[in-house]
């Protein structure tokens, strides 16, 4: 029998620690695992083995192949199953920087552990002010010199990949704006007081349909008191120089925002963009499903398949510009007849046309 794993990820250390040891008590004989970073030049890596009566060992671990992140991840893996045989649960408290995707998907592979819980544990007094900061992780402390990471984008990939939440600290009304702020970044997400474990093995690959580009489950449209989320969903394609012109507008008039859209110098592939506090970034996800032969569909998984089905344009197929917006405040018209603004019109060539290969296109160097 495979033994369950618990990851429990967060910036906030004093939020993370109260959900491991609330499944401490819950779980008898359960073994907690993390390893405190020092974010400085001496790469300082210590693991810390503990279960509900306290600590049970200290280790320090050497920096490998000049990688924290790495090194800290290929430990926790080897160490995990050392306890596999004597614990009923392995909760492995991340530290602060690590965003649980990876981790997730390495233990995948590990025949005596199963993945039973993805948890983010999130301080309810400073995740509403942090997921709007600007700052690099290695600016705060957080991380070590050559993380260039953004503490906002790192907070939102773990609550967005999480299968649930749990919010520690501050007041009532930090509680009542964080559950706010969380509703709409992770709408399908629930906030619990203490992480719940799964009957079988989570699925890696369903975790990551929920935030991949082509499948993601985007927030819907709404408002709740001061908090904002837009959709702006359309067909046709966008110019690529006007909608360059107006990207550091949409980043930092909103907190985060995120989707796919398509270009009409490109119309075979699939745009992620991705931005948070400003930040914002814009890569290559592949071919859209309507660029494909019928016959390579099935390689790809049910989940994208689905998508593009409920999707389908007889003109189009799959393709679509589909970005969500989330804010305090937002100005809705605004930010749609900016969008609009950039689609295509009668004058400019058609999608593909041999025009477009002697226009500038600003997005060049993000492909390279």
């Amino acid at each position: 029998m495979r033994t369950p794993v618990a990851l429990i990820a967060g910036l906030h250390h004093i939020a993370r620690t109260a959900a491991v040891d609330r499944l401490l008590r819950r779980h008898p004989g359960a073994v907690a695992i993390h390893h405190h970073v020092r974010p400085t030049g001496e790469g300082r890596i210590e693991r810390v083995v503990r279960d509900v009566s306290g600590v049970l060992s200290r280790t320090e671990v050497r920096p490998a192949h000049g990688c924290v992140t790495r090194t800290v991840r290929e430990d926790l893996l080897s160490e995990l199953p050392r306890h596999s045989a004597t614990a009923s649960l392995l909760v492995a408290d991340l530290w602060d920087a690590a965003e649980p995707r990876p981790v997730a998907e390495a233990l995948a592979g590990q025949e005596r552990l199963r993945l039973a819980c993805v948890h983010t544990a999130l301080d309810a007094e400073h995740m509403p002010v942090d997921i709007c900061r600007g700052d690099r992780l290695n600016e705060t402390g957080r991380a070590a010199p050559g993380d260039r990471r953004f503490l906002a984008g790192v907070l939102a990939r773990q609550i967005e990949y999480a299968t649930s939440l749990s919010l520690h600290g501050g007041d009532a009304e930090d509680a009542e704006l964080s559950a706010t702020v969380l509703a709409h970044l992770a709408p399908h997400t629930p906030i619990v007081r203490c992480p719940g474990l799964a009957a079988g093995a989570l699925c890696v690959h369903e975790l990551a349909g929920r935030v991949d580009p082509a499948t993601a489950q985007l927030p819907a449209e709404g408002q709740s008191g001061e908090i904002t989320t837009v959709v702006w969903h359309r067909l046709r394609p966008l110019h690529p120089v006007r909608l360059f012109d107006v990207m550091e507008e949409l980043a930092t008039s909103t907190v985060r925002s995120r989707g796919r859209f398509w270009l009409a110098n490109r119309p075979h592939r699939m745009l992620a963009w991705d931005a948070v506090a400003g930040a914002v970034s814009v890569e290559d996800a592949g071919p859209w499903l309507a660029a494909l032969p019928e016959a390579m569909w099935e390689l790809t998984t049910p989940a994208r398949r689905a998508v593009a089905a409920l999707g389908w344009n007889p003109i189009v197929g799959d393709r679509v510009q589909h970005l969500v917006f989330t804010g305090p405040g937002l100005d809705r018209d605004r930010i749609v007849s900016l969008l609009d603004s950039c689609l295509i019109d009668q004058d400019d060539a058609l999608p593909g046309a041999a025009e477009w290969a002697g226009h500038d296109d600003p997005f060049a160097p993000y492909w390279r």
